[in-house]
């Protein structure tokens, strides 16, 4: 293993459950926002309510 893996497992291994589980939900929120995003300016005619419909939809099913 590399020594940046190494170094990531590491840190990983200390982290509390609560701040693993914290981590994931921040690391969520980001990939959701950045849907939004690249919706909104691939979309620009979509309403908040089609581009929030969408972005619950590619995340259920875990498409692009």
């Amino acid at each position: 293993m590399s020594s940046g893996a190494e170094t990531q497992k590491n840190i990983l291994k200390s982290m509390s459950p609560e701040r693993k589980v914290q981590l994931a939900l921040d690391l969520n929120f980001s990939a959701r926002r950045l849907k939004v995003a690249f919706l909104k300016s691939t979309h620009p005619d979509w309403t908040d309510r089609q581009i929030q419909d969408k972005v619950r939809e590619i995340f259920l099913y875990a498409r692009t």
